[in-house]
């Protein structure tokens, strides 16, 4: 093996494998990702079965950004010491029942995309059909985001109370 041939490989060897410049390094998934079967030159597709997830939030940090973003301005949490809703006609649903009832992902896109659900005949919905509910796009980071949809997920109903069917 000439001398060029082995610095060469020492050289590979010591930067990991790393692929050159230009050329993406595959990596096996980490624990709950999909792995997708190497797609023909220049294809690119969603893997089977793939569905959006959250990573996991924290609670605590979550109930942080529900005060700083005063959504309890529009809505009750039964068992929580937030300041009572001051408007009256923007009132969303009370939310200490939520946690059970749906989905980390249906929570987020609640938050980022209101009007794309919403409850008919329980005045959540504008004059032009769109959510009472402002837009926080803007000014919610992802991180808060993450952490706000955990905390949402962790209500249950006060007192041990039965969850409902509506809201």
């Amino acid at each position: 093996m000439s001398r060029r041939v082995a610095l060469a490989l020492a050289v590979l060897v010591a930067a990991g494998g790393a692929a050159p410049p230009g050329h993406a390094q595959h990596r096996m998934p980490e624990h709950g990702q999909h792995r997708m079967p190497e797609p023909a030159q220049g294809q690119h597709h969603t893997p089977e079965g793939w569905t959006f997830g959250l990573p996991k939030g924290e609670p605590a940090k979550g109930r942080q950004a529900f005060a700083k973003f005063e959504c309890y301005k529009c809505h009750e949490v039964k068992g929580e010491t937030f300041p009572a809703a001051q408007d009256r006609e923007n009132v969303g649903p009370e939310l200490s029942m939520m946690g059970p009832m749906h989905d980390a992902e249906y929570f987020a896109e609640s938050i980022v995309n209101p009007t794309k659900v919403i409850d008919p005949g329980k005045g959540y919905a504008a004059k032009d059909g769109s959510s009472k509910m402002p837009s926080f796009n803007d000014s919610m980071t992802v991180q808060e985001l993450v952490d706000l949809v955990a905390y949402l997920k962790s209500l249950r109903p006060p007192g041990g109370a039965s969850g409902h069917t509506q809201h």
